[in-house]
């Protein structure tokens, strides 16, 4: 459905703390042996550490890892070395100024930075899925700092993401919340958006 309606990559939600569309891992490698070049195949994955990472990469096999908590052990090197065919995207959550230079730190070492509205930091994390926005003031100037392709996420739907891509200027847009109806994908609101975006 997503494919049809216009998609370039599909986010493929791993167990998370919180937040809508996790599925198994093992739905997770049907559906990415499934998906062909150019559309890219992304793992969303909450574990913190570069063994657990790869770990969940390989039962999987997606082309691309959205690493959307902070990298706690292990390098981001450790991850290339295992799988020199993945691409990294690195998520960070806006939350103030900080984040900029957060940005400029990791952007090095990552293919890709993704910029969404989750919290971490709280007692129940969440990592992506919010229906919220952010500041896109920050996050326009992470996009102009920054020498990686910058994804922007975080509360982005068919009524507001004209304004936030001619805002931002991001390399693509990112949503979760706002394609679904009860839980599931909303072929209506997915072309919607992909529509919105293309205007934009």
């Amino acid at each position: 459905m997503a494919i049809l309606a216009g998609a370039d990559a599909l986010g493929l939600v791993g167990k998370m703390p919180s937040g809508p569309g996790p599925i198994a891992d093992d739905l997770i490698a049907s559906i990415s042996r499934m998906i062909h070049p150019p559309i890219a195949s992304f793992l969303l994955t909450c574990e913190q550490t570069a063994e657990g990472i790869i770990e969940h990469v390989r039962r999987v096999n997606t082309n691309t890892v959205q690493i959307v908590d902070e990298l706690i052990k292990g390098s981001y090197e450790d991850i290339r070395k295992a799988l020199p065919h993945l691409n990294i995207v690195q998520v960070i959550h806006i939350r103030d100024e900080t984040n900029i230079k957060e940005a400029k730190e990791i952007s090095p070492r990552v293919d890709a930075i993704l910029l969404d509205s989750g919290d971490p930091g709280a007692f129940t994390k969440t990592l992506g899925g919010t229906g919220k926005t952010h500041n896109w003031d920050i996050s326009s100037e992470i996009v102009r700092t920054v020498k990686v392709p910058v994804f922007l996420a975080g509360g982005l739907n068919a009524g507001n993401v004209g304004e936030a891509i001619r805002k931002v200027r991001p390399f693509a847009v990112d949503l979760c919340s706002a394609v679904r109806t009860e839980g599931r994908l909303d072929g209506e609101k997915l072309s919607s958006f992909v529509a919105a975006v293309h205007a934009a």
